[in-house]
């Protein structure tokens, strides 16, 4: 049991740098530091937005309009940690 614990605290340390990841890249593909026209860079962003974009959506939908700031990202990381941290300190000592 305590294998299955570490695979999903490492699914969702991986999920997390995920979202960092898309986070900064949606940041340069708008600020055009990127080529967009590149087919590599194309494949990386399409491959982060159909990773991240199922978790943020949800989230997208109940918050109001900020004018253009997008702080989804920032809200599923929190949700990440808690879930994290609920599983580390409640979970894993029940189990063991």
């Amino acid at each position: 049991m305590l294998a299955l614990i570490q695979t999903i605290v490492m699914a969702l340390d991986l999920y997390w740098w995920i979202i960092i990841a898309s986070a900064i890249f949606s940041w340069l593909y708008a600020f055009n530091v990127v080529n967009s026209r590149n087919q590599f860079v194309g494949s990386i962003g399409n491959m982060l937005y159909r990773l991240t974009e199922p978790a943020l959506r949800p989230i997208r939908r109940f918050m109001p309009d900020l004018g253009g700031v997008d702080i989804s990202p920032i809200i599923l990381l929190l949700i990440l940690f808690f879930v994290r941290q609920f599983i580390l300190t409640t979970v894993a000592p029940l189990v063991l």
